[in-house]
Parts: C-alpha cells; sequence; structure tokens
C-alpha cells in the first residue's frame, strides 16, 4: 500500500514538470518565428521562402570568449598608449560583445 502511495504522490508531482518542458519549446518556437515574420515584412513569393527559411534554420551566435575579446580589443586599441590604452581596455572587456 505504501509503495503504491509513493508511486502515485512521485507521478502527481512529475507530471507537471513533463508536460512543462514541450510548452517551452514551443513557445521559443513561436517567438523565432515572430520574429522572421516580422523581418520577412515587405518581401513576397520565393524571396520570403528563402528568407524565412534561412532564418527559422539559423542558430543564435555564440557570445565571445574572453581570449576573442582580448584578441578584439587589443585590435581596436592600436595607436593607443598609456592611460587612455588602459581606459579603453578596461571599458572593451567589459562590454558585451
Amino acid at each position: 500500500m505504501k509503495k503504491m502511495l509513493i508511486a502515485i504522490t512521485s507521478f502527481a508531482l512529475a507530471t507537471p514538470l513533463l508536460l512543462a518542458a514541450p510548452a517551452m519549446a514551443e513557445n521559443a518556437q513561436q517567438t523565432k518565428m515572430a520574429a522572421c515574420n516580422k523581418d520577412a515584412a515587405g518581401k513576397k513569393g520565393d524571396e520570403r521562402k528563402a528568407f524565412m527559411k534561412d532564418c527559422l534554420s539559423s542558430k543564435p551566435e555564440k557570445p565571445m570568449t574572453q581570449q576573442d575579446k582580448m584578441k578584439q580589443c587589443n585590435a581596436d586599441a592600436a595607436g593607443k598608449k598609456g592611460d587612455e590604452r588602459k581606459a579603453f581596455m578596461s571599458s572593451c572587456l567589459k562590454k558585451d560583445k
């Protein structure tokens, strides 16, 4: 009896978690579809079809690694020296790119 009660309770607690995951994924896809539709305004026919295919299949950009940020900031800081370079590098490395 106790085992059956535990099984029923476990199922009752796990069910909402199992049902919530597909809903979140669906909402992400709906959001992506809405954004692509908005960007496709004014396009028609094959042009729209190609744009929507590309837009919906694209992956979000990965954020820059710290090493990539350092390379980019160093390249952008060319010609700067001393305190000017130090201030520039500090602000550049803090930015989200």
